[in-house]
């Protein structure tokens, strides 16, 4: 593919995704034109400061929720990467109507404007939070994934073609527990909801690669994914502040103890790659990419990706460079 020839859009261009995606396709792919559209002028303004100035960047003020708006900043668009998104668990379950019109009218409203304006490819990014939901945020996540999906019917005869990408948890992220870590390491304690937790980890660099790798190879209807490394949180809390003590506060509302990226009944009709795998609707109308039967090899039955029983962990060490970068970042290296 030829991304110097392609007009992008990004929904949630301010947030962390947005900024690092936009930031790795300026340097390294060079697109035709790069828009970012997203509801807070404030954030847009910072980004500008920030030296996201380049002359094939258009800012769009626009809410997800708005479907004409998104028509307008679609016009003319190859290529859509949706990660606008409510995120924070404890707001959504105080917010309940704000996540759905957000996550899952929001993400209907991207799928509606892109069918119209007859855009290639859509990918929207969803989370490990999706399978098996226990809060309001992975169960709008869902929806938002089952919706898109599901949206290649509406596209057959057109050019419209939808995928979606999920992963785990992103290192420094917004929501992230690093920054809780580093704050509370000045005051030599750390709060832990249960030791025994384990999370899915990368990188904000990992996430944007295997997204855009995801928009390169995506021929429509699935969903991508990653095979990244697990980690421990008591190991988090170690690679942070070993001399720090612990306390123990319980498990959150909402919250697992581990979380699952592909679960037994998505196994049966997802295929393995090297590096991921790849998750092919269950109904077939809505997927367009047959070549992935020919490319990756069947899932074993009762397969499940988990984040307990994962094969690849970080260690101490590993976790320590990861966050290193954001040590810096809030100043207390």
């Amino acid at each position: 593919m030829d991304w110097t020839q392609q007009v992008v859009l990004v929904t949630g261009g301010t947030g962390s995704f947005g900024k690092k995606f936009i930031e790795v396709l300026l340097r390294e792919y060079r697109p035709r034109k790069i828009i970012v559209f997203s509801r807070d002028e404030l954030k847009q303004h910072e980004m500008r400061l920030a030296g996201f100035d380049h002359p094939s960047l258009r800012y769009f003020i626009g809410d997800v929720r708005d479907r004409d708006r998104l028509r307008r900043a679609m016009a003319g668009v190859d290529i859509v990467v949706h990660a606008a998104a409510l995120k924070q668990v404890p707001a959504c379950e105080y917010n309940p109507m704000e996540a759905i019109k957000t996550n899952i009218l929001g993400s209907a409203n991207v799928v509606e404007a892109a069918l119209d304006a007859g855009v290639h490819k859509v990918l929207a990014l969803s989370t490990d939070k999706a399978v098996n939901p226990v809060n309001l945020y992975g169960a709008t996540k869902l929806a938002a994934e089952k919706l898109v999906i599901q949206s290649n019917v509406y596209a057959a005869h057109g050019r419209t073609r939808f995928s979606c990408t999920r992963y785990g948890n992103v290192v420094g992220s917004r929501g992230s527990v690093v920054p809780v870590f580093l704050k509370q390491r000045a005051q030599g304690k750390l709060t832990i909801t249960d030791p025994r937790m384990t999370r899915f980890w990368l990188s904000l660099e990992q996430g944007v690669r295997f997204v855009i790798r995801a928009i390169e190879h995506m021929e429509g209807g699935e969903v991508f994914v990653p095979k990244i490394p697990s980690m421990r949180v008591m190991d988090l809390a170690q690679a942070i502040a070993p001399e720090a003590e612990i306390e123990i506060i319980g498990i959150r509302p909402g919250e697992k103890l581990h979380e699952v990226l592909l679960n037994e009944d998505e196994a049966r009709h997802a295929v393995e790659m090297d590096d991921m795998f790849v998750i092919l609707p269950a109904y077939e109308e809505a997927w367009f990419g047959q070549s992935w039967k020919q490319w990756g090899k069947p899932l074993p039955d009762g397969f499940r990706y988990a984040s307990n029983t994962n094969t690849e962990w970080l260690t101490v060490e590993q976790i320590r460079e990861m966050v290193r970068p954001f040590e810096e970042a809030y100043g207390q290296a």
